[in-house]
């Protein structure tokens, strides 16, 4: 297995979900299983249908992971505008079969960068509270520059077979033909504190009494077919020069709400980086996933690194003994992820340190299995600096989907707009991000600096983690990623044990009941065999809450290899996501 990019870090391996965002929460999120479906060629999971269906038509036309990924992306934009889109952007990891049977990864950082007109004390001076984050994220001073289109057109240069313009027809007459809005866009939009207030958006979203329009009305946006033609028949450049370009610096600057900084200039110095995976080993199988600025790669590796200390297999994956082990490791890795990450374009992130194995044994030394440490300390990894923690609210609202195609191309890709409907700026039928709300809000706390604070160019902390797990011969054995802020860390590190520990398949491990910890309370999803546990980790410690939790869970597992080899997808029934391929 090869590892390729461009970062300064990546340790490679040889072989609180903020409980004042309810309004981004959905309701009609089950836990009912679904059925599950075996495949042989290829396959895409994503968390609406329509995306997922314009993907295996570009699949079934010879088309890469990768160009599915884009008619995934350019749908979702269209159909789930909550929680991803063209004004957002993204991080993609790709799993590229070679000729020796050796796998080559990269990673594709489409992250959103700080505009050059901010100042480092741009949300300084908002409390922490509900309002303060209502502030924060309204308006046109939380939009960061969007990268997912650009890292879209970049990857299909290396990774594309089908030509560029090919890949838009079924979002271009979804946008014109209208699509039936879904339960979960309805409730979200009916329940948003914001939406109303920014009159494009009304006005899309919203009947004249001001209701949220029902699910099953079918929706146009021709506005947003008008933007795709351009970027189909003129490139990717055509949306980050030009008209589409001042039409967002435009709505941003003008804003009502909080203008911004956000410019031309912004759009059109906008890059995208290639940046090596980071790899790490669980008993014996190696774990990929992103590198800082996402936190995700690295808070998952440690979290696994920790439990490796434990036989997890023989426990009950939702007794109280592994809810208390998952909960503490979780704990440890948060607190490092809190101090240390950041964009290491700008700060020293001590990536090795973090997921250096021996480091994660001496960080597990410190669990006991009877009773909860409690709010855990960082550690000092190896190349960590002298840095404070910042607050950073991380809101979540975002989408993750796979893709493997004919060829055995794998991506796995997480998406997001920031919170729910982003900034609630909509330009020409999408919504702009609030990605500098992922940025921490104060530039330095008892005069040291914070790794995740703001600065002009500068891309704000993640928690998106894509990830892929390798069998001990270096075979593709699972993609899997989620949407959910902070909380997407444990949803990732908890399937990848169900799958690894527990050899669930692709579909049990996204169902597998939530147990969170970001260094604080251990929440309990409600509903579930592991919500029975409450009074036991109680007398271990831990203070525990209990409640819904709307992981949106993607992935597939490759089982078996030449004639017996298949493919099942896993699509999170907490959401609307489907698996489906041939």
């Amino acid at each position: 297995m090869r590892v390729q990019g461009q970062s300064r870090f990546g340790w490679v391996c040889a072989v609180a979900v903020m409980a004042m965002t309810p309004f981004a929460v959905a309701a009609q999120a089950t836990t009912e299983p679904r059925q599950q479906q075996a495949i042989t060629k290829h396959i895409v999971v994503a968390a609406h249908r329509d995306a997922a269906d314009a993907g295996r038509a570009i699949l079934r036309k010879g088309g890469s992971a990768v160009d599915a990924a884009i008619a995934v992306q350019l749908v979702l934009s269209l159909v789930e505008p909550q929680s991803s889109g063209i004004g957002g952007g993204a991080f993609m990891m790709v799993s590229v079969p070679g000729a020796d049977g050796q796998r080559s990864i990269t990673s594709y950082d489409g992250r959103e960068t700080a505009p050059n007109g901010v100042k480092p004390t741009l949300f300084a001076h908002l409390p922490r509270s509900r309002d303060g984050f209502l502030d924060a994220v309204a308006g046109g001073h939380s939009v960061g520059t969007p990268g997912v289109l650009a890292m879209l057109a970049e990857a299909h240069k290396i990774h594309g077979k089908l030509p560029w313009r090919d890949l838009f027809d079924d979002a271009i007459r979804l946008s014109e033909q209208g699509f039936i809005i879904s339960p979960r866009l309805q409730y979200l939009a009916e329940t948003d504190p914001l939406l109303r207030k920014f009159p494009a958006a009304r006005d899309y979203l919203f009947t004249a009494d001001g209701k949220a329009k029902a699910a099953g009305t079918r929706l146009k946006n021709p506005e947003y077919a008008a933007v795709l033609k351009t970027v189909r028949d003129h490139g990717v450049r055509a949306f980050y020069e030009g008209p589409l370009a001042q039409a967002m610096a435009d709505a941003v600057q003008t804003s009502a709400i909080n203008p911004g900084a956000l410019s031309v200039d912004d759009l059109a110095s906008y890059s995208v980086r290639e940046r090596a995976a980071i790899c790490g080993p669980y008993r014996v199988y190696t774990v990929c996933s992103m590198a800082p600025p996402s936190s995700g790669g690295t808070t998952v590796l440690g979290i696994l690194g920790v439990l490796e200390n434990f036989d997890l297999a023989n426990l009950d994956p939702n007794g109280a003994e592994a809810a208390h082990l998952f909960a503490e490791a979780s704990r440890l890795a948060y607190a490092d992820r809190d101090l240390y990450v950041g964009d290491p374009d700008f700060v020293t992130v001590p990536t090795d340190g973090l997921i250096a194995p021996a480091y994660l044994q001496k960080r597990a030394a410190l669990i006991d299995a009877t009773r909860s440490m409690g709010v855990a300390k960082p550690g000092h990894p190896e190349g960590a600096g002298d840095l404070a923690m910042g607050f950073t609210p991380d809101l979540p609202s975002t989408s993750h989907f796979v893709v493997l195609d004919d060829d055995g191309l794998a991506i796995s890709m997480t998406t997001t707009v920031e919170s729910a409907f982003g900034s609630r700026l909509l330009v020409n039928g999408y919504f702009l991000n609030n990605q500098m709300t992922d940025f921490a809000f104060q530039p330095e706390v008892d005069g040291k600096a914070v790794a995740n604070s703001v600065a002009p160019g500068k891309r704000p902390r993640s928690s998106m983690a894509p990830a892929f797990v390798f069998d001990q011969a270096g075979a593709l054995r699972m993609a899997i990623g989620s949407p959910g802020g902070p909380a997407i860390i444990d949803f990732v590190a908890r399937a990848i044990t169900g799958f690894i520990d527990w050899k669930l398949d692709a579909q049990r491990a996204v169902e597998l009941p939530h147990v969170l910890n970001s260094n604080g309370p251990t929440t309990l999803e409600d509903g579930t065999a592991v919500a029975a546990q409450a009074d036991a980790l109680r007398a271990m410690g831990h203070q525990v809450t209990v409640r819904r939790i709307a992981s949106g869970l993607n992935g597939f597992v490759i089982v078996g290899d030449g004639l017996d080899r298949h493919i099942v997808g896993g699509a999170d029934p907490r959401r609307e996501g489907v698996a489906t391929g041939d």
